[in-house]
């Protein structure tokens, strides 16, 4: 009697931008560009309107986004819908990782083996290009990104993508010889990865170039320097290390609560320095830098975070 080979396999985003649904019944009939495989985020975002955009937070209907390649556990299949765990997005509402809802169209399964290659791709840019194996623009994606790299040329980076092989220009992608070997940078460094945004549409749940919520902003910038810290505000106020309000340095986190800073807490920002803030701020508004000082976030202040370290030679 033969013994038949168990291959193990990994579930992988095929879409440049997943998003993570509180429920499949999550989704209102204006979403439809968003859940599809080919997704047409552009569609999506332009049919938003206020009132609709608003929804997403008030009626609780996104939880996270995962980018192109990003990993993820899967919990249950139910019809066209796949429960799943994101490992890289910490929380507290599952220990494993962030939870929520994928449709299925837009992930895909393979061979664990073969979802290796000899370093990591990291997209640098806001938003980069994905030749196909003919090196012909595929597939557009979003800032940190990251593939499996399979070869290096002069001036592409030949990588494994969900699709197949593929290609990123040497211009637009970091190449380290893992995740964990990307350089953790200063609390300055956070900033420089975050200004880059400025201006850019706040999207409630977002985590791609494409728009972040407050905290997906903090967390990517933080991910693009080296630092794996909690997915949501809540969870990133109650970890890192606490910092006195009076010794704040530029990369610091920022926290703010309703009832001027002794109620529940709701939003987070980066401290950019001299009395400033770069935040994304919330449904209706653009990525910016502010003064603190006679705003409602003055008020509402309640405390601060570091998840950054001090380069050796700064100590």
């Amino acid at each position: 009697m033969s013994q038949e080979t168990v291959t193990s396999t990994t579930w992988v985003v095929q879409v440049p931008v997943a998003t993570v649904w509180t429920s499949p019944e999550s989704p209102r009939e204006i979403d439809a560009p968003g859940i599809s495989n080919p997704i047409d985020l552009q569609q999506w975002h332009t049919s938003l309107t206020y009132e609709p955009r608003l929804a997403l937070s008030d009626e609780n209907l996104i939880q996270s986004q995962l980018l192109y390649g990003e990993e993820v556990l899967l919990v249950d299949i139910q019809g066209e819908w796949a429960h799943i765990i994101v490992p890289t997005q910490p929380s507290r509402k599952d220990e494993r990782g962030y939870p929520g809802w994928v449709p299925l169209t837009q992930l895909r399964e393979l061979p664990s083996e073969s979802w290796t290659g000899n370093g990591v791709a990291v997209v640098k840019t806001r938003q980069a290009t994905l030749y196909d194996p003919y090196k012909k623009p595929f597939l557009d994606v979003s800032y940190l990104t990251t593939l499996p790299v399979q070869t290096k040329e002069e001036d592409f980076v030949g990588v494994l993508s969900p699709h197949g092989g593929g290609y990123f220009s040497v211009e637009e992608v970091a190449v380290y010889p893992s995740l964990e070997d990307i350089p953790k940078g200063t609390g300055e460094d956070i900033l420089k990865s975050g200004e880059v945004f400025v201006d850019l549409p706040y999207f409630w749940g977002g985590m791609s170039s494409f728009g972040y919520d407050c905290s997906g902003f903090t967390y990517n910038m933080h991910k693009a320097q080296g630092y794996e810290i909690p997915r949501d505000a809540h969870d990133q106020a109650e970890s890192g290390q606490k910092v006195d309000l009076d010794h704040l340095q530029p990369g610091d986190l920022l926290f703010f609560a309703y009832e001027e800073g002794k109620g529940k807490l709701h939003h987070v920002g980066l401290y950019y320095g001299d009395g400033k803030m770069l935040h994304s701020p919330n449904t209706g508004k653009n990525i910016e830098i502010i003064d603190l000082k006679d705003t409602i976030y003055e008020k509402e202040l309640c405390s601060a975070r570091r998840y950054w370290e001090e380069k050796e030679e700064d100590v």
